[in-house]
């Protein structure tokens, strides 16, 4: 069974930074695409970066391209989103999501991810 826990989330002002992490237990990044996606009130839930299973392709949405990074530590098997110069449009909860289908071009087709964490609120203000 695949289990994903975030934390990292809270509160900054805009051009603030925090890094999200992801905890991944059952799944071996290997497996397949990893991603981050949120959703923010009112709105519908969102891709915002992935990572393919080689750990070395990379995607983003364009409202987060030169602010976010997406890595992983294979040692720890947990998944990171550094997030700098934040926004208040960023302000959401972030989920952490994995394929055990797609192993590269991650897109952010919500149903190429089969499992899911709970989220992690982060709340950016002006």
């Amino acid at each position: 069974q695949v289990l994903l826990v975030e934390s990292g989330g809270g509160s900054v002002q805009a051009g603030g930074s925090l890094r999200v992490s992801c905890a991944v237990s059952g799944h071996t990044f290997s497996r397949g695409c990893m991603a981050w996606f949120r959703q923010a009130p009112g709105k519908e839930r969102a891709g915002v970066a992935s990572i393919d299973s080689d750990g070395e392709g990379t995607f983003f949405t364009d409202s987060v391209k030169g602010r976010f990074t997406i890595s992983q530590d294979n040692a720890k098997n947990t998944l990171y989103l550094q997030m700098n110069s934040l926004k208040p449009e960023d302000t959401a909860m972030y989920y952490c999501a994995a394929s055990s289908m797609v192993r590269g071009w991650c897109t952010f087709d919500q149903y190429d991810y089969d499992s899911w964490g709970q989220g992690t609120q982060v709340t950016v203000s002006s």
